[in-house]
This record gives C-alpha cells, sequence and structure tokens, in this order.
C-alpha cells in the first residue's frame, strides 16, 4: 500500500513538474490578452483564459509556435525561445491584420491566410463599445450585414441578396436552421443573447459543403462563452454583471455571467433579462410611417384610440430571459467534454407590420402577436487530439433543440381569435476529422445526421364565450431528415499560396401528413426524397505580406423543407399560400474574387466582388387548388399561391471596405455593400430580387486611449424607387412611403451616432452613447417598423 501511495505521488509529481503556463499580455497596456490562440498545426492547440494564460506543457520541443490575437501582430517562436523569454509574452498592437484565426470556415481553427471564403469577426469588445440590444443588432453593427425588422422583437437578416432559410444560423457548432424555417423574414437569431456570445463570424457566399442545406448566402456562427480552467491550484473564479437603460425604447436590461474554474472542470453560469417598452420613432421623416392610433379592447368592444404620443409605434413592446450553463472536463490533454444548457423565452409581442393594415378606412385587426419564442438547447461537445492514421483530432457534437412559436389573430370587431401553435424537436449529431496528411496538406472530413419532428395546431376562441374549438393548423406534423458526408482538402503549394476544394454530398428526407378536415387539399400525405451534391474549389494568394489575393468558386442547395411544402397563411391582403408536396431543390452557383492590400500600414483596403446564380428558386406563384384559382379563407374569398420550383434568380455585387490609422489615437473606417438581383417572374418578365438590400453600409470615426474608446459613425441606407421594388413588395404600402404618385418606394436615411466606453477602474466600466442623433425617422427597407429617434444609452459594467 505504502509503494502505490508512492507511485501516485510521484506520478502526481510528474504530472505537475511538467505543467507549463505561459502568460500572454498587451504590450501598449500591460493587461493579459483572453482568447490568444497558441498552436502548431493542426495537432497542437491553446487558447487564454481571462488572465492572458494558457499551459503550453504539450509543446515542449516544438520549433514553431504561433501566436495570435485580433489587433495585434501574430507572434512565431519555438518552445526554447519563450523558455527564454521567461514564458511571457507582450503582443505588439496592429494596426491591421490580414491574417485571423477563423473557425466558421471548416468548423476547426484556420487562418484566413487559408481560407478562400470572405469571413468577419465581430468581438466581444466591439460588442461592449456599440451595444446592440439583440443578436440581430449585434449582426448589423458590422456594416456587412443588412438587418429587415417586422417588429421590435424581430431582427432578419439579409447576405448578398439572400435572407431567412437561405442563411444559415450556428450556435456552438449546431445548426439552428429548423425544417420550419420561412422564406419569409423570421426572428429566430434574437433568441441568442449578446452578452453570452464570446465571438461571432460570418461567412459570406455559399457554406454547403461544410453545412449543408440552407448555406447558400452565408452562414453566422455564433460561439458562446467558454468555461476556463484554472492553472494554479486556487479555483479561477471570473464574471462580469452589466446594466443597461435605452430611452427610445425604456429599455432595462441586466445581465451576469460567472465562472468557476478547477484544474480539471469548469463551470460557467449566464442569465439575461430584457425589458422593452413601445418604441418611439424619430420626428423628422417621412408621414407615411406615422400610426398614431392602436386597438384597445373596452367593455367587449374593439375601440380604435387615437396616441397622445403620435411616434410611439403601439404594440412593439416585449420581454426576454435567457439563460445558460455549462460544464467543461479536461481529464488530460488528449481529451476535452464540454456541455451546454441555453433557454430563451420572450414574451408574447405584436408583429407591427401587421397591425398597420387597414380595411374599410379602420384598422384592419384588433390583434396580431407572436406567443412566446421559446429555444432551448443540450449540447454535448466531445473533443479528441491524438494523431493517428485517420485523424490528428476528433469532435463530436450531440445536440438536441426544442423550438416554440405561435401566432394569435383577429379581426377587428371580430370574436374569433385564430391561433397556430408549432413546436419543433431538433436532433443532430456531428462527426468532424482533421488530418495532416503531410507538411503542406491537411484534410478536414466528417459526417452529420438531423431529425427534425415537426407538431403544428390550430384553435379558434370566440372570445366572447370563452369557447374553443379546433382549426386549421399552419403546417402538417411532419419529420424532416438530413443524413450528409462531406470532404475538403487544403493544400499549401507554397508559403505564398493555399489551395483548398471541398465535396459533400446530403440526402434530405421529408414525410408530411395533411389534415383535410379544413381545407379540401386533393392529397393526405407527402413523401420526398431529395440527393444533393455541392462542392467548392478556391485559393489564396499573398505575394506580399501586405497584399491578399482569393478566388473562390461553389455550389451550394436548399432542400424543401415543412414550411415550403405544407404550409397555409395568408401572405398579403386577399392571397393565401397553401401546399405543394412536389418540390425539388434549388441551387446556387457562385464565384467570388476578393482583394486586400495594406499601404504604409497606414490604410487598408478590402474589395469583394460576387456573382451568384440561383437555379430551380422556390419562390411563390399563382398556383390552383382542386382546380379553383381563389378560395374561402379566414372569410375572405383569397387568390390561391403555392411555393414552386419555377424561377432562376442572378444577384451580383461588391463589398468595399477602408480603414485608416491616423495619428494620436484616431482611425477611420468605412464599409459599404451594392447589390443588384433579378428574379424571373410567372409571366417571364424580370422583377428585382426580394431579399438584395439598397445600397447601405456605416463609416466610423474613433479614438481610443488606454481607459477611453469613442466613436462617432455614420450608417446609412440608399433610395430604391418603385421600379425597382419587387414585384411582390408592391402592394404591401403599410411597410413604406408613398411617392408623388401614390406608388411606394423605399427612401434613404441615415442616423449619425455616438458610442463610447471609460474603464474606470480594473473593475468597472462605463459605456453608451446617443443612437439617431438628428432624431431621423427612417424605417429601413422591407421592414414594418421604423428605427429608434434619438436614444440616449448608458451601461454600466463590473468585472469580477
Amino acid at each position: 500500500m505504502k509503494n502505490k501511495f508512492m507511485l501516485w505521488l510521484l506520478l502526481a509529481f510528474v504530472g505537475t513538474s511538467y505543467a507549463q503556463t505561459i502568460t500572454i499580455k498587451e504590450q501598449q497596456t500591460n493587461e493579459p490578452v483572453e482568447l490568444a490562440t497558441i498552436n502548431s498545426g493542426t495537432k497542437l492547440f491553446a487558447t487564454t483564459n481571462s488572465k492572458g494564460q494558457a499551459d503550453i506543457s504539450a509543446f515542449k520541443g516544438v520549433e514553431k509556435i504561433e501566436i495570435r490575437s485580433l489587433g495585434h501582430k501574430t507572434v512565431i517562436k519555438s518552445y526554447s525561445e519563450l523558455e527564454a523569454d521567461g514564458f511571457t509574452i507582450s503582443l505588439e498592437n496592429a494596426n491591421f491584420s490580414l491574417d485571423e484565426v477563423v473557425i466558421s470556415g471548416s468548423r476547426w481553427r484556420q487562418s484566413s491566410d487559408d481560407v478562400p471564403a470572405k469571413i468577419i469577426s465581430i468581438t466581444a469588445k466591439e460588442v461592449a463599445l456599440q451595444n446592440p440590444q439583440t443578436a440581430a443588432d449585434l449582426l448589423g453593427i458590422s456594416g456587412k450585414v443588412f438587418i429587415q425588422k417586422s417588429q421590435q422583437g424581430g431582427g432578419s437578416p439579409m447576405i448578398r441578396g439572400f435572407s431567412t432559410s437561405r442563411l444559415l444560423y450556428s450556435v456552438d457548432g449546431v445548426r439552428m436552421n429548423t425544417a420550419i424555417f420561412r422564406s419569409g423574414n423570421l426572428q429566430n437569431v434574437i433568441s441568442l443573447d449578446p452578452f453570452a456570445i464570446e465571438n461571432t463570424e460570418v461567412v459570406f457566399g455559399p457554406g454547403s459543403v461544410i453545412y449543408g442545406s440552407d448555406a447558400i448566402g452565408g452562414v453566422m456562427s455564433f460561439r458562446t462563452l467558454t468555461p476556463q480552467f484554472s492553472l494554479t491550484d486556487d479555483p479561477l473564479i471570473t464574471g462580469k454583471a452589466n446594466f443597461r437603460y435605452s430611452s427610445a425604447n425604456n429599455e432595462k436590461t441586466g445581465h451576469m455571467d460567472v465562472n468557476v474554474g478547477f484544474k480539471k472542470w469548469s463551470f460557467l453560469t449566464s442569465i439575461s433579462s430584457f425589458d422593452y417598452d413601445n418604441l418611439r420613432q424619430g420626428s423628422h421623416g417621412p408621414e407615411d410611417y406615422i400610426r398614431d392610433y392602436h386597438v384597445q379592447r373596452q367593455d367587449s368592444m374593439d375601440v380604435v384610440i387615437t396616441q397622445e404620443d403620435r411616434l410611439l409605434q403601439i404594440p412593439t413592446a416585449y420581454s426576454q430571459i435567457n439563460m445558460m450553463q455549462k460544464f467543461r472536463f479536461q481529464p488530460n490533454e488528449k481529451w476535452d467534454f464540454q456541455y451546454g444548457f441555453h433557454y430563451s423565452e420572450t414574451s408574447d409581442y405584436g408583429r407591427y407590420d401587421r397591425h398597420q393594415r387597414v380595411k374599410n378606412g379602420t384598422a384592419r385587426y384588433a390583434e396580431w402577436n407572436y406567443g412566446p419564442q421559446i429555444w432551448m438547447m443540450n449540447n454535448l461537445s466531445i473533443g479528441y487530439s491524438e494523431s493517428n492514421s485517420l485523424f490528428d483530432q476528433m469532435n463530436i457534437r450531440l445536440a438536441h433543440q426544442y423550438f416554440e412559436e405561435s401566432r394569435m389573430d383577429r379581426s377587428l370587431n371580430k370574436s374569433d381569435r385564430s391561433i397556430n401553435d408549432e413546436e419543433v424537436h431538433a436532433y443532430s449529431i456531428n462527426t468532424d476529422f482533421i488530418k495532416a496528411t503531410g507538411e503542406r496538406n491537411t484534410v478536414f472530413y466528417g459526417l452529420e445526421y438531423v431529425l427534425d419532428d415537426v407538431k403544428s395546431a390550430g384553435k379558434i376562441t370566440d372570445i366572447t364565450t370563452g369557447i374553443t374549438e379546433a382549426g386549421p393548423s399552419r403546417y402538417p406534423n411532419s419529420t424532416w431528415q438530413s443524413l450528409a458526408a462531406y470532404v475538403t482538402d487544403e493544400f499549401k503549394v507554397n508559403d505564398r499560396f493555399t489551395v483548398s476544394g471541398g465535396a459533400r454530398y446530403n440526402q434530405i428526407l421529408l414525410d408530411s401528413e395533411f389534415d383535410t378536415t379544413f381545407y379540401p387539399f386533393p392529397f393526405t400525405e407527402a413523401s420526398l426524397s431529395n440527393g444533393a451534391l455541392t462542392g467548392s474549389l478556391g485559393g489564396v494568394y499573398r505575394p506580399t505580406d501586405t497584399w491578399v489575393l482569393s478566388a473562390n468558386l461553389g455550389t451550394a442547395f436548399r432542400a424543401p423543407n415543412v414550411d415550403d411544402v405544407g404550409k397555409v397563411f395568408d401572405s398579403a391582403p386577399g392571397q393565401v399560400v397553401v401546399p405543394n408536396p412536389d418540390l425539388k431543390p434549388e441551387y446556387a452557383y457562385n464565384a467570388d474574387l476578393g482583394a486586400a492590400k495594406v499601404f504604409g500600414d497606414v490604410v487598408k483596403i478590402d474589395v469583394t466582388g460576387y456573382y451568384t446564380q440561383l437555379k430551380n428558386s422556390l419562390l411563390r406563384r399563382d398556383f390552383k387548388l382542386n382546380g379553383q384559382d381563389s378560395i374561402l379563407y379566414q372569410g375572405e374569398i383569397s387568390k390561391v399561391q403555392a411555393i414552386q420550383n419555377s424561377a432562376e434568380a442572378n444577384i451580383y455585387g461588391v463589398q468595399f471596405g477602408l480603414e485608416i490609422k491616423l495619428s494620436r489615437g484616431f482611425g477611420f473606417s468605412t464599409d459599404f455593400n451594392f447589390q443588384k438581383g433579378k428574379e424571373e417572374l410567372e409571366n417571364g418578365e424580370k422583377s428585382p430580387v426580394r431579399h438584395s438590400a439598397p445600397f447601405f453600409g456605416i463609416s466610423r470615426l474613433n479614438y481610443k486611449t488606454q481607459k477611453l474608446s469613442m466613436e462617432v459613425n455614420f450608417a446609412f441606407q440608399g433610395k430604391r424607387d418603385f421600379d425597382d421594388m419587387p414585384d411582390g413588395e408592391k402592394s404591401k404600402k403599410e411597410l413604406y412611403a408613398l411617392d408623388e404618385n401614390g406608388n411606394i418606394y423605399s427612401p434613404s436615411w441615415y442616423t449619425l451616432n455616438f458610442k463610447g466606453l471609460y474603464k474606470v477602474s480594473d473593475t468597472f466600466d462605463v459605456s453608451g452613447g446617443i443612437d439617431n442623433l438628428t432624431d431621423q425617422r427612417y424605417r429601413p427597407y422591407a421592414s414594418g417598423v421604423s428605427g429608434a429617434g434619438r436614444n440616449f444609452v448608458m451601461a454600466l459594467t463590473a468585472h469580477f
């Protein structure tokens, strides 16, 4: 027994004697650099914690170790050189970076030098300065993603002329898209908590090789806070607490997260509460955006109330709560187990664009609300690192997500309230591998299985009697499955030129059961089985350290989902969309050319041009049900339409970025985006693509010292005339301003905004600013709610 004890003591001594901690600090401020990446090829990797520390015991003897952090110059040293430096490194600030560590391109950490697709990162530091209220607003601060809103509790990103179910959302590597993601605008991204997001990456262009169906226009990858370990015998206890107030919607937001880390175990808890009142729009702008009345139920009657404050948008108020709990266990340097639980729930909230519809000279609806939007995810990630003949690293993700949403509407002075409830259970398993097959060649490959179980129910409640009866459901009860395998090869021709190519095969299965109780569908079930093969080929060339040239060819697809095949809803007054069980996948073919150049470490220019062709496009077109082109829907004769493979779309555009570093801590940057798109109409004519945003962007003048960061920015959108509006938008007068001929158009607009953050001490930060300084009344293209008027923001953050 004594011998065994001595053996364990010796092993413990050996284990601790080889433990080596590196500390990375910022040269200018001497503050620790969190989330700096330390790697050597595909086999060794580490990330610094909140104290700027990481265990690099496994790197002993390695000749080339790369240390990277966004905003700092990359350091490359050997282990012996780090040892000579006392394992303390100071990173020099970089005015510009042409190479950063990205994950979303392959699911593994890569240098952007090796990725031909355009990828941007939005860091937690940017979020702290900009104070976005939702995850949709977080995407918008990039200046490269356009955000549409139908209500305050929403946010539908548009990327390169695509939106909704043609974009893919990923949370900690798990696909968020479900089988009921619709082609119309959706707001699922607001389920994410901006305070709990560690980093956000946006991949522009096709991502189907890695992410499968829906990744046509781009991929938005969110990485939430990662539990951190202690590298000493004492527990690592860190966290932050936030409180924020905004005047335009009387926002009251609170957040707290706490990390408790030991050597092998770590725990992270995060909770946020958001409360928003009705949103006030600006004083100066189109009168058409003002609706100075709302409907109240008084004494069993619907009463149209004239508002005292005509600029308030009622009803837009809502609240939300987010919770996250993570556990991490690392028994040794080979294994890494992480479990995450996420929960988000909103209150009921009004769909403001529907509340603006009129009929017979008064409000069309007394009620049009979304019920609570609930998202829950359980995610288990198992990482294993040890080189063998099959892989250097392996990662397995097992996830279950639950989605719940509902819609409630009632016409003015009608007693019947229609309610639709949807529930989706989404199960997924991803297995991803990375293998260096040579000094210059790396292979990424993996398998994926996804199962979505969709349940939908409808009911009608008489609000005068309280009697509830069964009603038509929005969707058929369905299952949607995806089985896939992919492989990508990355080959470094030399130190200046990298080529990569990949392919993915996907099989999609859909089974739906239709209820013919309320609508005389000529079918009771639908079964689809579609295969899709996609690929990509691209290269990155760096002729010098200040030049980067990239080119990329890629295909992508979107398989018909339950929303495409089986939905019944009113798309516009007098129009109803009905199921169509005879659909095939749509395919996109894309080409990108990009160039980035740094001039004298003072100016950086980044330009990307792209062209995308969409074939077999799934679009809403006129249809017949049992030979009838119109049916009675919710008491109104409505024209029948259905989603059909009936069109081709072509989209092209340019993304341009400019950064200038001025003297004395000042800097200037601008981003603008130009895109054009045309799609076929049923009569053979061409119409602008619905989700192709007008010219838009952001220009920024910033100032930074050791403790103070300030920014004045100018956000803008160009005008879109009636003749340039998509054909399907021209009847939606409630969304747009009217020109002198009474036709809709989307006016140009701008907002001038001030942001600031001051580090009072190592513990406290004060941030805030003034949004929309000139109190403009504006409405982003295709949106049903106006942006905030002049808005005073104040936030306090405590770090511990």
